[in-house]
């Protein structure tokens, strides 16, 4: 039996391969139940985000079924084990703790994750997919990801992907001062770039969401126009610039839409942030003239700068890291090894009752208590040495001493012992 983590990342696979293999919310707890269903897995987690999608197991295989499972489900993504990795106990302890702290992210430090991190045990949990060995590692990646924003500055001025976009729009587009923003969604991502979009005081915001009610409440937060998404192109063609990031499996926005868009706009150009994973926005838009197309993997350049900031920060939350797995690891390896004590205490339960019951029935049957003492004494000290006795002497026989050495470990050795007849 192994604990291990299996899934790919934005360091591994393309979004194009990582959209396919994204869960939504509402699919986790039936994807979870069809991981529990596989005869090897005996616990099980799913991480998914934009960045990542990763299953946490105590299994009793290397891994290769949960890694088949995920290449079919939910569609057939190809050859998707060459871009899987999986790590095993200590390294799989390691990964979760610096995903959780941040160390992982595409942005450094990022303090979302930490979130979806407990959502996902949350839910593994409401579905009855923990047992103790999972549910006590990721009690102790909250503890460590604590930690490490507490003790260390890797989650000073905190910075999200949303955060990011807003960035790469100001410097690489339009000033915002004079841009309409359109959002498409209304989840925490939306949220965030609505915030900073307020900050670098975009003249004007556009929220488009499936359900109205949502996008209102943000809107009315955020100084912005409320729209239902059934209205996205009559309004398209106002955007400069269109942040999305919606739960959909299929893109909100296709390339007619967009070149619908750019006709009004007479083409002047226009700037397409999509942060969600599936993409939001079909990928042949980006062949329009006058389209500046970017996904989540296209942030790597806005955020170099927050990773030199903070690089001094994650080697002092790495070391916090290290010291974590260790403490882990011996209480994990601990946990596994219980066999050889509850059988030796079931033993000794066993022989207790056996005796227990036979002295009763004397003391029952009016026999002297002492002699009944006496006998209970000797009786179940026989029954518990018998089995170790014989296991010591047939290892002597055979020119052994291994058993002798744990005996002393075990019982060591004491002055009343030289009267103990062998």
């Amino acid at each position: 039996m192994s604990l291990f983590v299996l899934g790919l990342n934005h360091q591994t696979a393309p979004v194009s391969l990582r959209e396919r293999v994204a869960f939504a919310a509402d699919a986790v707890p039936e994807a979870l139940a069809a991981l529990r269903a596989l005869p090897q897995v005996r616990e099980a987690a799913l991480l998914s985000t934009c960045n990542r999608t990763e299953v946490y197991a105590v299994s009793d295989d290397d891994g290769s079924a949960v890694a088949d499972w995920l290449a079919t489900h939910p569609t057939d993504a190809g050859d998707l084990h060459a871009y899987l990795y999986c790590h095993r106990d200590a390294d799989a302890v390691r990964h979760l703790f610096r995903v959780a702290t941040g160390l992982d992210s595409l942005v450094l430090g990022e303090p979302q994750i930490l979130g979806q991190v407990k959502d996902a045990w949350a839910t593994a949990r409401a579905a009855g997919c923990l047992g103790s060995q999972l549910d006590r590692l990721f009690q102790h990646t909250f503890s460590t990801a604590k930690r490490a924003r507490t003790d260390t500055r890797i989650g000073a001025n905190p910075v999200s992907v949303a955060s990011a976009a807003v960035r790469l729009a100001q410097e690489s587009f339009a000033r915002l001062e004079d841009s309409t923003v359109l959002l498409v969604g209304a989840g925490e991502t939306i949220e965030l770039a609505a915030r900073h979009l307020v900050q670098a005081k975009a003249k004007r915001l556009l929220i488009a969401n499936r359900t109205l009610s949502h996008a209102q409440e943000l809107a009315s937060r955020h100084g912005g126009v409320a729209l239902p998404l059934g209205e996205l192109d009559r309004h398209l063609g106002e955007a400069d610039i269109v942040l999305s990031a919606t739960a959909s499996r299929e893109p909100v926005l296709q390339r007619a839409q967009v070149a619908a868009a750019l006709a009004s706009r007479k083409h002047r150009p226009m700037l397409l942030l999509d942060l969600a994973v599936p993409r939001d926005i079909a990928a042949d838009v980006a062949g329009l003239d006058d389209v500046f197309l970017y996904t989540v993997d296209d942030l790597e350049r806005a955020i170099e700068d927050n990773r030199r900031s903070r690089r001094e920060a994650a080697t002092e939350a790495e070391a916090i890291v290290e010291l974590q797995v260790a403490r882990f690891m011996e209480t994990f390896a601990a946990s596994t090894r219980t066999g050889p004590l509850k059988q030796l205490r079931g033993h000794g339960e066993r022989a207790r009752a056996e005796v227990l019951a036979k002295a009763r029935a004397q003391l029952a049957a009016g026999e002297d208590p002492v002699a009944v003492l006496d006998f209970l004494a000797h009786t179940l000290t026989n029954r518990l040495l018998h089995a170790p006795t014989v296991a010591l002497r047939e290892e002597a026989l055979a020119g052994s001493n291994e058993l002798a050495r744990a005996t002393e470990k075990l019982f060591p050795p004491t002055a009343s012992d030289d009267d103990v007849a062998p």
